[in-house]
């Protein structure tokens, strides 16, 4: 990933009613923020762009300096409910006056009724939450709970937890060790032999997306269901969008029933109604056994939770499955706010809606550029445009971030190019964004691809 430049570049002036950029890029008055960032943080946070958010409200971001962006990033799929909703603030400010910052494991009303209410919104038998902090602390549970049921019912060989080539399930040990890029764990070396990864059934780079490919893949691996403790997979692959197929997941689940193996679904990015559903995996009409969600569940705040089946999180003993900050109350309040606005104004089905006018925009840019834009995934209000070089299907991740980049100057704001070796333009507006702004994005995005392609010859 290429670092931003700190030498401010001139570039057009823009005025329309959702975008305004009137500086060079990066705002000559962020250099000494950006700078002072530079010079105290690791060099590993400076991956995205050189844009200093000085407030967001709703879908868009706003600097110091005058510039406002249509965010297409939801600061990492974070804002469902929208950036800043009053709803959410009031909620934290009522909670904070309190004096109530954090009470751990002890008991608190307000952490009774964000679980009650989590588990009311699943679907059975997932009935038990466990609030965390982080989407990590999510996956690394269901690790836990699925070795400790595999040891259960089949001994010391069935802990094998199987997961997908291209994943993407945090930053932690375990996570990133069934995480599927290969680049993001070879500092750890020892890998654990027993976590497998498979291809991804996207139809794209994976053309044949049958169980029965899965199947022999962990035949090929020396796996069969007598070792495996559990199946582990974003609802959707946050690096390309992609999706399982539903006759696929249906199989998955019935293998998985029939060999007492925990299946997963990692929520963290497709929860709470990001795809046009509540839940993800409702595009699949399967339920899993645990559920890892976060990000979208207060739209702002730092919280997460494991959904489960009430025999496989019950398996602990008092004290022995716990977390510091587990349900803080501040950001449980966040988070019961963020959940009365998603329900009561429908948020999923708007996402639906108006995503349907998001991944129209995207095939007919797809169609116009058919030689660099080699597919369009996703559901709702998430999508990946993926970049191509012209003819196949290698990835050309210079002008995926050349796109990034003439966006990020003409007002549309996006994270950085992720997945199939970084040449997916990734898009995820909060879930308010309105039709009209969306169709302005993706004529943003069409300008940016066309230019890019030129300038890059």
């Amino acid at each position: 990933m290429r670092e931003s430049t700190l030498t401010p570049k001139k570039v057009p002036a823009v005025s329309t009613k959702f975008r305004r950029i009137q500086t060079p890029i990066p705002a000559p008055g962020s250099i000494p923020i950006l700078e002072a960032l530079y010079a105290d943080e690791p060099r590993s946070m400076r991956g995205q762009g050189p844009v200093c958010w000085d407030r967001a409200d709703g879908f868009q971001v706003h600097d110091a300096w005058g510039n406002t962006w249509i965010d297409w990033s939801s600061g990492v799929l974070v804002a469902n409910a929208g950036h800043g909703r009053p709803e959410i603030v009031q909620a934290i400010c009522a909670q904070a006056s309190k004096s109530l910052l954090h009470n751990y494991c002890f008991p608190s009303e307000l952490r009774a009724q964000l679980v009650h209410r989590l588990a009311e919104l699943s679907p059975k038998p997932l009935e038990k939450v466990f609030l965390l902090t982080t989407g990590a602390e999510t996956t690394e549970g269901a690790i836990k709970l699925s070795r400790t049921h595999g040891k259960a019912v089949g001994g010391n060989r069935k802990i094998a937890i199987v997961s997908y080539e291209g994943a993407f399930h945090g930053r932690t040990l375990g996570a990133q060790m069934i995480g599927g890029s290969p680049a993001l764990k070879e500092w750890i070396v020892n890998l654990d032999p027993d976590m497998v990864q498979v291809p991804f059934p996207d139809g794209f780079r994976t053309r044949d997306t049958s169980f029965d490919f899965f199947l022999k893949s962990l035949k090929d691996k020396g796996f069969g269901p007598d070792r495996i403790a559990g199946v582990i997979s974003e609802t959707y692959q946050g690096g390309s969008a992609a999706f399982w197929p539903v006759d696929y997941a249906q199989k998955m689940r019935a293998w998985c029933t029939e060999h007492d193996i925990v299946l997963s679904m990692d929520e963290v990015q497709a929860g709470f109604g990001r795809t046009g559903t509540m839940w993800g995996f409702e595009h699949y009409g399967i339920v899993p056994d645990l559920v890892c969600c976060g990000k979208g569940i207060t739209s702002g705040l730092p919280l997460s939770a494991l959904i489960g089946r009430a025999d496989l999180m019950d398996q602990y003993p008092p004290g022995s499955m716990t977390s510091t900050h587990t349900g803080n109350p501040v950001c449980v309040a966040a988070a019961l706010a963020n959940l009365d606005i998603i329900v009561k104004e429908k948020l999923p089905q708007k996402a639906a809606q108006v995503g349907e006018v998001l991944h129209a925009g995207l095939r007919e840019i797809q169609r116009k550029q058919p030689d660099v834009c080699g597919a369009v995934m996703g559901k709702g209000m998430v999508a990946g445009l993926h970049i191509v070089k012209p003819g196949g299907t290698q990835p050309w991740p210079e002008l995926a971030n050349a796109i990034w980049e003439k966006c990020t100057e003409k007002g549309l704001l996006m994270f950085h190019p992720v997945g199939f070796e970084s040449a997916t333009v990734k898009i995820a507006p909060p879930l308010v964004t309105p039709k009209e702004a969306v169709l302005e994005g993706v004529a943003v995005l069409g300008e940016a691809i066309e230019e890019a392609r030129n300038e890059l010859g």
